[in-house]
């Protein structure tokens, strides 16, 4: 009986740390961007592609849904990155089709929901 007090107290008390520590943490959006499979556009046609990406870019982050974005300096599949501050992963695909580097196909995308700790990456 004293076994099993101990282990009630024990389990409860991991349980109150446990959500104590959930209180000093954030979800954010993490959407890594690979190469789609429509890139065969003219060079004028994927320069206002890029223009628009760029643009909505700079819109969402003044809007602060986008917290992070950027692209890899290598030549690989992966193109870059997003951290979105959603409320939930459908939200972040809404926001991902106003992109046209991705409504066009010429980026994918995979989303993940990323914790971290509050104050620790974002203001």
């Amino acid at each position: 009986m004293k076994y099993i007090l101990s282990l009630i107290i024990l389990i409860s008390c991991y349980d109150i740390h446990a959500q104590a520590g959930m209180d000093k943490m954030k979800q954010y959006y993490f959407v890594m961007l690979s190469k789609g499979p429509h890139r065969d556009q003219d060079s004028i046609t994927a320069d206002k592609i890029q223009a628009a990406h760029m643009a909505n870019i700079q819109r969402l982050a003044k809007d602060g849904k986008l917290i992070v974005a950027g692209p890899f300096m290598d030549d690989s599949n992966w193109r870059g990155i997003f951290i979105f501050d959603a409320k939930d992963q459908k939200e972040v695909e809404s926001i991902l089709q106003t992109d046209l580097a991705i409504s066009s196909g010429r980026l994918n995308y995979e989303v993940h929901p990323w914790l971290t700790e509050r104050g620790t990456c974002f203001k």
